[in-house]
């Protein structure tokens, strides 16, 4: 068996140890300009500046230096999965999220309904964040009317504006470049096969964005899809069995419970944000070992552009920690899956800040937990699959390597 960093920390996993917890503000990061500081250094962050003068801080790439990713391979680095060999395509874990079963052969992709203006640009990629119930309706609406040759669809909401699109048929590849050009003012791609196999892929996607585009013309928002993230059916290590604990996740959006139900955890979904998330910490503890949180409300502020209130998103879970603590979590990781600052209304490059906090970790004395203390940090800059192991350490869960 050859080693790497990721098999040694496999085999030295053990049973027992204390509780940890890794709790994932979605796009935390952001950056500093000469005008101001980052959307963590302007928000008042007692309770984890405290946290911060108590343990280790440091910053992590999600996947290796200046790669802007997106959540799933964000997810699977901080899981400690290398994000370069382990992939999962953004259809796949929407699936998972709202726990519709692919089938070998099937290819999914992520939904985004979107808004066109008149002259066929993206004038909005979430439509406003239309209501769930409205993209249900859309969904029910084209699945009455769309009509594919040799093969079927389903078409399902995942929550706001987004969704889940599956096809299924014979001879169908998930190699098809994605429809959303990620961007506002420019028309929409055309599907494009990737692969001999996928070809018909493509053009059973591209009927449908065609039908549906007739189906929504009347609408004045959701009259569009955007698609991206094609995937079919995958298999992956299974995150208890490969770490030794009893490992479970709590989230409100499908897609983080998607990636946690891949991957093996026990999933706990809440109807709300982060403040019912901690709230029904107390009940779900006992019998698990490991906790993944995540909190939604930082990266959608952020992919908004609005500065202000992902602020506001910060200092609503800062003053959850009291609760997290008090409920047993004994060793904590707080970080993000990926930067998402205002100024670029996007996922970026930039690293993301680390806190490590209880256990074995080591006491940095710095004063708060932002980007500039973040890099002053014991811990350093580190890609992300190399946090967990730091964090299974601090909770003495790593046995001794070697004689």
């Amino acid at each position: 068996m050859s080693f790497t960093a990721e098999t040694v920390v496999i085999e030295m996993a053990r049973a027992q140890g204390s509780t940890a917890m890794l709790l994932v503000l979605d796009g935390l990061g952001g950056y500093r300009t000469r005008e101001r500081g980052s959307e963590l250094t302007v928000a008042r962050t007692p309770n984890l500046d405290r946290l911060a003068g108590e343990g280790s801080l440091g910053l992590h790439d999600p996947v290796t230096r200046g790669i802007t990713p997106g959540s799933g391979a964000g997810h699977l680095g901080l899981f400690g999965y290398d994000p370069l060999h382990h992939e999962i395509g953004r259809g796949a874990l929407s699936a998972a999220g709202i726990g519709f079963e692919l089938r070998p052969g099937d290819v999914a992709a992520r939904v985004n309904f979107c808004n066109l203006a008149a002259d066929g640009t993206v004038a909005d990629r979430r439509a406003g964040r239309l209501p769930t119930e409205e993209a249900a309706a859309i969904c029910k609406l084209l699945t009455e009317r769309v009509r594919l040759q040799g093969a079927s669809f389903f078409l399902e909401p995942e929550r706001e504006h987004r969704g889940l699109f599956v096809l299924r048929g014979d001879g169908l590849g998930a190699e098809v470049t994605d429809t959303d050009p990620q961007r506002e003012g420019v028309a929409p791609l055309d599907p494009e096969a990737l692969t001999p196999e996928s070809k018909r892929t493509a053009e059973l996607v591209a009927s449908f964005l065609e039908q549906a585009r007739d189906a929504l013309a009347g609408r004045e928002r959701g009259n569009f899809l955007l698609l991206r993230g094609f995937d079919t059916h995958r298999e992956l290590p299974q995150f208890p069995e490969r770490y030794k604990v009893r490992a479970l996740a709590v989230a409100a959006y499908p897609m983080y419970l998607g990636i946690s139900r891949l991957l093996g955890f026990e999933v706990h979904k809440v109807d709300g944000a982060a403040p019912e998330e901690v709230a029904a910490l107390p009940g779900l503890l006992p019998g698990h070992d490991f906790v993944f949180m995540h909190v939604k409300k930082t990266d959608s502020a952020g992919e908004d552009g609005d500065f202000d209130r992902k602020v506001a998103a910060i200092e609503e879970v800062d003053a959850l920690v009291p609760g997290i603590l008090d409920a047993g979590v004994e060793v904590l990781a707080v970080t993000g899956d990926h930067s998402t600052p205002a100024q670029m209304a996007a996922h970026s490059w930039h690293p993301v800040p680390v806190l490590l906090w209880g256990g074995t970790a080591a006491a940095d004395g710095l004063p708060g937990f932002d980007e500039v203390w973040c890099r002053q940090g014991s811990l350093g800059r580190f890609e992300a699959r190399h946090l967990l192991p730091q964090l299974l350490a601090a909770a003495g869960r790593l046995a001794k390597y070697g004689a």
